[in-house]
């Protein structure tokens, strides 16, 4: 096979492999097809298969395995998903059975649901408006409001 013919396979591969990185959209392929022009760059100085292929295959797994965790970390951010569990958070309850660390026990009445939930400090009385800190699993993480008189004490 001249180098034409080779040529013309390294860009017929390339194409098709962006075609196939352009219907995926996983960041995968597309080294391949980097591997491929350089492949195609080779055939223009040596009609070499194997040194082609050599280059094709090194320069796919190099930009694969080091180029393509960058490139994932700088421009690809999953998307984060909102959920309505999302709205408790930073929301104001009641506690309506004390929040007992100890004795794993307590729940809070937050936007109109009752959550199991658990002080970020100590026991919480029934009745106490609390802040939701954070969530951990399906328990709320509460902290009890400090009102205007309180912090004077």
């Amino acid at each position: 096979m001249d180098w034409i013919g080779l040529g013309l396979f390294w860009l017929i591969a390339m194409v098709v492999l962006l075609g196939v990185e352009a219907v995926t959209v996983g960041l995968t392929s597309l080294w391949f097809a980097a591997g491929a022009l350089a492949a195609l760059l080779v055939s223009f100085w040596t009609e070499n298969i194997w040194i082609q292929l050599s280059c094709f295959l090194a320069v796919a797994f190099l930009t694969l395995f080091f180029v393509r965790p960058v490139v994932m970390k700088r421009f690809v951010r999953p998307q984060r998903q909102a959920t309505n569990v999302d709205r408790v958070l930073g929301a104001e309850g009641v506690v309506l059975q004390t929040i007992d660390n100890v004795a794993a026990q307590g729940q809070v009445k937050v936007l109109g649901g009752v959550w199991t939930a658990r002080s970020t400090g100590e026991s919480i009385p029934v009745n106490t408006v609390v802040r939701v800190e954070r969530i951990e699993g399906v328990k709320l993480i509460v902290a009890p409001l400090i009102c205007g008189a309180e912090k004077e004490k």
